[in-house]
């Protein structure tokens, strides 16, 4: 674990985000990371967990012992969405996290009814 803070509790943000994602907007290596993706956290290989610095232990901390989406992850981290993508992609090419892409309903049950669809736009235009 690094002792480096990236966040002082009475002043805020001590270093801009872009910095803790060494200026970059999208996960390396093409990872998909979504915003209902579920992130589960993994035991790291021996070695342990070498040079993760205070950003992404954090976020290994808030994962705990259950996966969680990502969207929550960035809430509870107070964290834009783009850095923990970022940094969420680093952390899954280290091999510490799965990320699952999010569920989708299959079957006719998947399948928007027109006539609700057209009920709900006709109930807006009413607003």
């Amino acid at each position: 674990m690094s002792d480096e803070h990236w966040y002082e509790d009475e002043t805020g943000a001590m270093v801009r985000p872009y910095t803790v994602t060494h200026g970059r907007t999208r996960p390396a290596r093409g990872i998909s990371v979504d915003l209902l993706s579920q992130v589960t956290a993994l035991e790291p290989e021996a070695g342990g967990r070498p040079g993760i610095d205070h950003a992404r232990t954090r976020l290994l901390a808030l994962l705990g012992s259950r996966p969680r989406p990502v969207v929550e992850l960035a809430a509870d981290a107070d964290l834009p969405l783009t850095v923990v993508r970022v940094l969420l992609g680093d952390l899954a090419e280290a091999g510490l996290v799965r990320i699952d892409a999010p569920r989708r309903a299959a079957g006719p049950a998947a399948q928007a009814d027109p006539e609700l669809l057209r009920e709900i736009v006709d109930r807006l235009r009413d607003l």
